[in-house]
């Protein structure tokens, strides 16, 4: 993989404590000359046991990914949050979204060059971990986490929760070699279940090891509290096929 330009700070030397020993706190870091903030987690005290990328939603960075870090932290990984809109965007209603995914969704070179950027910022965040690496993400995270793996990065798992499933002209999985995790609705709206199949059929043909874990009846983003599709049985029950999925595989 060509290596990018980086440089990477963290915004704050003095940690946050967020759950028991773990360490939460902004991250700043560039790929080449934009700014990204994002976010890592990580427990000082203990090896980790690998670093777990997670990709936000169309609305950006928010609280939901910091918690979701503090939690991975918790259970020994090192946790990064990953910023893909860059630092200025802050973007303030649906409007924004559809301006700010719209654009990477339109320039797809320009997409993965932030994604693979943020991966190779992984190696610089605090409690950086070699030992393996994963990415996950929700909604557009999942959309982007499946973009990183067509991209061929030589990541050691995947889990998209919800994520747009399309594959867009011009692209395939031949150069994805880890594991692949579906989390998703039966009645999702904006990927359906032909979508889910579609893929599953090009993974097959990739030799791409692969599971779906699918929720009858729950909709696009069954997982964001506050949402209203969020559904908190299948929410739970997708977060520890996740956990599962990531402790095997790092």
């Amino acid at each position: 993989m060509k290596r990018l330009s980086l440089s990477v700070s963290a915004l704050a030397l003095a940690a946050v404590p967020a759950l028991a020993e773990v360490e939460s706190a902004p991250f700043e870091y560039t790929v080449g000359e934009t700014t990204f903030a994002g976010h890592v987690a990580h427990d000082p005290a203990t090896e980790s046991r690998g670093t777990v990328l997670i990709v936000h939603d169309w609305d950006g960075l928010t609280d939901y990914e910091v918690d979701r870090a503090e939690a991975l932290a918790a259970r020994g990984y090192t946790a990064f949050a990953i910023d893909v809109f860059g630092a200025q965007a802050d973007p303030q209603g649906v409007e924004d979204y559809q301006r700010l995914t719209g654009a990477l969704y339109s320039d797809r070179e320009e997409f993965r060059r932030r994604l693979m950027g943020a991966i190779e910022a992984a190696a610089d965040i605090p409690g950086a971990s070699d030992a393996a690496m994963a990415m996950i993400g929700y909604c557009f995270g999942g959309a982007a986490v499946l973009e990183t793996a067509r991209g061929g990065a030589d990541l050691d798992a995947f889990v998209s929760f919800h994520g747009g499933l399309g594959t867009p002209d011009g692209q395939d999985y031949s150069a994805t070699e880890a594991p692949i995790l579906l989390l998703h609705g039966s009645a999702d709206p904006v990927s359906g279940p032909e979508d889910l199949a579609a893929l599953m059929e090009q993974l097959t043909a990739a030799g791409v090891p692969h599971r779906a874990e699918v929720y009858g009846g729950a909709r696009h983003a069954f997982t964001v509290p506050g949402g209203n599709d969020y559904i908190a049985e299948f929410a739970d029950m997708a977060w520890d096929e996740a956990l599962g999925f990531l402790d095997a595989n790092l």
